[in-house]
């Protein structure tokens, strides 16, 4: 017994110790195999020897940032020197899906600083649009409000120990690969195509290259989209993006603060470091750094034209047509003139490229080289954006876009302008100097938004109509104070007018405008300087030849103030225009005729000759409920906003009601129409009608006659003024009882349709306005007058349909009445 429980005792302890060993050994082995996978995340995770990750099988492209390509790993050699440093980012479309619109579009703009950590180098985002001296108490508080977020944060792979430049290596394909939203697709695009996400088994790095001053890096991306815009099977977007990393000056350039009596692009800043009672946002221009050199500060000083310490210069893509060059390049160089008035001579001037033998490195994405960049795209435009220091407004470059079909844009602009007292207009293809002259005028206006300059859509009102039919005077002054007016050609002159200049050149409000942005003045204080350029402004106070009006999207408030108008006065610059239509109507089929072809650009340019007069109608349906707009400072007199005048807005509706509702039969050419469609003449007379009667009854225009009247009474025209002498017109076969054909028919369906817009339309609400282009004007539809109007206008329809349905004989005519006091019935009691 005493054996048999010894026996048990002994077992069960040889067991324990045995299951103890087990466990020890097992622990030793886990804690092995811990410290083996820690060693090896260690070795993963560990900063490698430089040669073990920029190997000697790697592809470099030197500059601002080494770039390297191993296999498909892409890296950033980043010197130590310009951690810290400040960085632009520009983001860019190159490519893009078709219908998202033409590449080169700027979508983002962000300034960036590299930071490096013991184990990691963040790139964060910088702002500057909230500031304070770094030498204010305030100073301390700004910066702790703005912590710079993180974009992106990369391991570090490599430290390459130079004593004199040593570096840090990071891999950078997830930046690029990835999701980065800020580098991505704007989220406009994204709500618009409901993108859900990215795929990134179909987006890529296409290439990275690295420059003197910038880096550039294309990306592919490949977005899952509900509505993508085209190929619609595929349910997804793809695009080319472009990132440009330039680094910024050291030392920023001085500002020029921004005076909304000179039209300037300009940047913007809350500065918390000002003596102010309240944060204030302060504006200065973007412009180019054109300074003195000192050799030459005294002959500067004693009124000499000198040459500035760098020039603008301007490359022409290798990729443009050789019989263009002359013209793009004088373009560029017409406004040589303009820096005159500022002092510097040659400050502007064009370059062809080095051939690709002459340097093969020159590449017009290096941000030292500002382009005229070619695109063989079907687009017909052109732009010329810019890329600046938010910190200063100095543009560091800028590539204005050409697109080839820019030619047919300017094909049908010259033509429907010009062509009734121009042979060399008519036709469908223009003579090389013909053409030539036109770029070269696309080219000076497209220049001039990269020095700075925005549109100035009310330089063109500054000469008397009559003075564009004066060939003396246009060879003086060409068609516009401003070549940044959309103040295309002059259709203004007539037949017997004789020589008469056909479009604007380099003008006297340009010349000013560089002046009171580029003329160096010395030696003064910010403060000091601010009033000088006040002078400058005070000295042509008035003038209307140096008068900026902005440009205006959405509703057009300032008639003064338009896109492709001429001259003081909108109704007989009009009524010009309106008897070269007339000329040319008859003679399109004669003008467009080329055997062996089809009839498309007749039907394209009988299109041209239609939006021509839907402008005149717009010009002129303006000035109901206008208001004129004249920036001014309280050191100036008088009111910055005047209602447009009771006698002008009258006449404008008497223009109207004679030129386009009284239908336009000049325009109803049939043996144009048997050419070019099987049907839709009517619909193209109801359109161009429709849109003027809209124009005249939207919301704002409506609403300011309302508050003109409440302001100056009898001498307003009121409201009902407008509405009495509007249906006084569409109505007027209701008074002889006599037929009323289908155009008109059609006309008085869209009045009554439109009074019911009015009955019904929600508030209208302010908009943002873009620094001063959008302009929006406040309507609570419930508690305005406009609805109570619009009621009454419907009633008095009414009974001058019901009074003259027994006077019409007219079958056609008796069904539409019936039919329409039926509408007006419903309106008024809805069932």
């Amino acid at each position: 017994m005493l054996k048999t429980v010894f026996t048990r005792l002994v077992f069960s302890l040889l067991v324990i110790c045995s299951l103890s060993a087990e466990a020890q050994i097992f622990k030793k082995k886990k804690d092995n195999t811990e410290k083996t996978d820690k060693k090896g995340d260690d070795k993963k995770d560990k900063i490698k020897p430089y040669n073990k990750v920029i190997t000697k099988d790697a592809k470099t492209d030197k500059g601002l940032f080494d770039v390297h390509v191993v296999d498909e790993n892409h890296f950033y050699e980043i010197p130590d020197s310009l951690f810290s440093k400040e960085m632009l980012m520009v983001s860019r479309i190159s490519k893009t899906a078709t219908g998202i619109g033409f590449g080169g579009g700027k979508i983002n703009t962000q300034v960036l600083r590299w930071e490096k950590k013991p184990k990691k180098v963040l790139l964060r985002v910088v702002s500057h649009g909230v500031v304070a001296a770094d030498s204010l108490p305030v100073h301390e508080a700004v910066v702790n409000s703005n912590f710079e977020p993180v974009l992106f944060a990369f391991d570090i792979k490599a430290i390459k120990k130079d004593t004199v430049n040593p570096s840090t290596v990071i891999q950078v394909n997830e930046l690029f690969e990835k999701d980065a939203q800020a580098l991505g697709m704007p989220d406009f695009y994204r709500e618009k195509y409901k993108v859900s996400r990215l795929d990134e088994a179909r987006s890529y790095i296409e290439a990275i290259k690295s420059y003197p001053l910038n880096v550039e890096a294309r990306h592919v991306k490949t977005y899952l989209a509900k509505k993508p815009p085209s190929n619609g099977s595929l349910g997804s977007i793809s695009i080319e993006i472009n990132n440009s990393m330039i680094l910024l000056p050291e030392e920023p350039m001085r500002r020029r603060y921004f005076d909304e009596r000179v039209g300037w692009f300009a940047s913007a800043q809350t500065d918390y470091g000002l003596d102010v009672q309240e944060s204030k946002t302060v504006k200065f221009l973007d412009r180019w750094r054109l300074e003195v050199k000192d050799e030459d500060l005294e002959k500067f000083k004693n009124g000499e034209l000198v040459e500035p310490k760098k020039q603008i210069v301007y490359y022409l893509d290798r990729a443009t047509p050789k019989k263009w060059i002359p013209y793009i390049k004088q373009g560029i160089e017409d406004w040589q003139v303009a820096f005159e008035e500022a002092g510097f001579k040659n400050a502007i001037v064009a370059k062809e490229p080095p051939t690709v033998l002459e340097d093969p490195d020159w590449s017009p994405e290096d941000v030292r080289y500002s382009v005229v960049r070619y695109l063989a795209s079907p687009i017909p435009n052109a732009n010329g954006p810019h890329v600046s220091d938010p910190r200063s407004g100095e543009i560091l470059e800028s590539d204005i876009n050409w697109y080839h079909n820019v030619m047919t844009l300017l094909r049908n602009w010259f033509f429907v302008q010009t062509a009734a007292i121009n042979p060399d207009a008519r036709g469908t293809e223009f003579k090389d100097e013909v053409m030539g002259r036109l770029i070269r005028f696309v080219s000076a206006h497209e220049v001039g938004h990269t020095l700075g300059l925005p549109h100035n859509m009310g330089s063109s009102v500054a000469y008397p109509v009559d003075s564009l039919r004066s060939a003396s005077f246009t060879e003086k002054y060409g068609t516009a104070p401003s070549i940044m007016d959309y103040a295309r050609f002059n259709y203004i002159a007539q037949p017997e007018d004789g020589d008469v200049a056909l479009m604007p050149n380099i003008g006297i409000y340009d010349k000013y405008a560089i002046k009171w942005g580029y003329k160096p003045i010395l030696d003064v204080s910010t403060e000091e300087e601010n009033k000088i350029l006040d002078t400058w402004i005070l000295e042509h106070a008035g003038d209307p030849l140096y008068r900026f009006g902005h440009q205006q999207v959405g509703d057009v408030v300032d008639p003064s103030s338009q896109t492709e108008d001429l001259g003081d006065d909108a109704i007989k610059a009009s009524q010009y225009g309106i008897e070269n239509l007339k000329r040319i109507v008859p003679n399109l089929i004669t003008w467009t005729k080329e055997d062996g072809k089809t009839y498309e650009d007749l039907d394209k340019l009988y299109g041209q000759v239609i939006a021509q007069f839907n402008r005149y109608m717009g010009h002129v349906s303006n000035n109901i409920g206008g208001v004129y707009e004249y920036h001014k400072t309280y050191d100036q007199e008088g009111a910055v906003y005047i209602p447009v005048t009771k006698e002008h807005q009258q006449n404008c509706m008497s223009f109207l009601q004679e030129q386009l509702f009284t239908t336009p039969q000049w325009l109803i050419d049939q043996n144009i129409y048997n050419k070019i469609q099987y049907s839709g003449f009517v619909e193209k007379i109801r359109a161009t009608q429709t849109k003027t009667l809209d124009n005249i009854l939207s919301l704002g225009k409506l609403q300011r006659l309302v508050e003109n009247e409440t302001a100056n009474k009898a001498e307003a025209y009121s409201l009902t003024d407008m509405m009495n002498q509007l249906r006084n017109g569409i109505w007027s076969e209701l008074n002889t009882g006599s037929a009323i054909d289908t155009y008109r028919r059609n006309l008085q369906k869209a009045h009554v349709e439109r009074l019911n817009y009015l009955m019904t339309a929600k508030d209208q609400k302010k908009q943002p306005d873009f620094g001063g282009y959008q302009k929006s004007t406040v309507v609570n539809t419930n508690q305005s007058d406009i609805r109570s109007v619009a009621r009454g206008e419907l009633r008095s329809i009414q009974r001058i349909i019901q009074n003259a349905i027994g006077r019409t004989s007219d079958t056609m005519s008796k069904y539409h009445l019936e039919d329409v006091n039926g509408r007006i019935e419903q309106i008024l009691e809805p069932k």
